[in-house]
């Protein structure tokens, strides 16, 4: 394993990345508040961007629809823990059950009649859709009215119920964007990393070489969705409200994904630095323009349609592969 972490990567990219670590584990004792609350925006779309990578990254199976399992991770969690005050480290379990059934299903009827290319992504943006619709409708979990979670002891941290202060969860999304990074990196080194990038690349060529597609294909879709409803339990618990048109919307699924695009597709440093310049940029601008006393509703929208024209006009491969050519840091490794 410390071979498959290690190999290719050059001491100065180890460096640089010890020290990002080192940085963001201080983040609470050197920024106030405000920032932490922007810093855990970043790590959530870090880490669901990471998610979404081994689906089109790795295996070239594009979603615009992963809404659906933050939205299907957020709900199950929440609703046991409201309903039946089942802490969410068990409900997550269900989280991960029902996402990855999803997934399986979605991917089942794709690849088995052969959906694929612009097709499947729009059949992943309908399932999300369903979705959005059948929970607005669905009573139990209060419809559009929305879900709501008690906030009892926001001072204090209870790990065990997921209750606490912003940091608790910012050092959350941060073992879990550290952790999604290090299982991505073990996974591109694996033989299914590699049967991903040979599909990625031909699927007819892959199949001729032996490689069973609709399997591997079904692996990246089904391991993609779990490890996005993670996600969807911990915005749940952070936010401690729930609206079917904010968590499963095709905006959110559009946020997932264009820091993924932005950074490099395929990367695995590209999805958290397009979370960061991405959600740190609109941030940054939306905050200049309320102290202009400029409020412009959907100017975070056009800010990031901007962004993107701009990366796939100028850097289509995205920002990472040049900031690591810039900072002359080793290519072998595919990071």
């Amino acid at each position: 394993m410390r071979s498959a972490l290690f190999d290719g990567v050059s001491r100065g990219a180890l460096l640089a990345l010890a020290l990002v670590f080192a940085v963001l584990l201080a983040a609470p004792y050197i920024v106030n508040s405000y920032l932490i609350s922007i810093l855990i925006t970043i790590l959530f779309y870090a880490y669901v961007g990471q998610a979404w990578n081994i689906m089109m990254g790795f295996a070239g199976q594009l979603s615009l629809g992963h809404a659906l399992y933050v939205g299907l991770g957020s709900y199950a969690s929440a609703a046991l823990y409201v309903k039946f005050g089942v802490t969410p480290w068990l409900g997550l379990w269900l989280s991960v059950a029902v996402s990855a059934l999803a997934g399986a299903v979605i991917g089942f009827l794709a690849f088995r009649f052969g959906v694929s290319g612009v097709y499947f992504a729009i059949l992943t943006i309908a399932f999300a859709e369903f979705a959005r619709i059948g929970f607005e409708h669905f009573r139990y979990v209060e419809g559009t009215s929305g879900l709501f979670l008690k906030v009892e002891n926001y001072q204090q941290n209870d790990l065990l119920n997921l209750r606490g202060s912003p940091t608790m969860f910012y050092y959350l999304l941060l073992a879990m964007t550290v952790a999604a990074f290090i299982a991505c990196r073990l996974l591109l080194r694996s033989r299914a990393g590699y049967y991903w990038q040979a599909i990625r690349e031909s699927p007819e060529a892959a199949e001729a070489l032996g490689i069973n597609t609709f399997a591997y294909k079904m692996y990246a879709v089904v391991l993609s969705a779990a490890m996005t409803s993670l996600g969807g339990v911990i915005y749940a618990f952070y936010y401690n409200n729930l609206f079917p048109h904010e968590v499963f919307g095709i905006n959110r699924s559009i946020e997932i994904i264009l820091g993924p695009i932005i950074g490099g597709i395929g990367t695995l440093v590209g999805p958290v630095v397009g979370a960061f310049v991405l959600t740190g940029l609109a941030e940054g601008l939306r905050d200049v323009m309320l102290r202009l006393g400029i409020d412009l509703p959907g100017v975070k929208q056009v800010f990031y349609g901007f962004c993107l024209l701009l990366v796939v006009m100028f850097l289509p491969e995205g920002i990472w592969p040049r900031i690591k050519k810039w900072l002359k840091l080793d290519a072998k490794g595919g990071a």
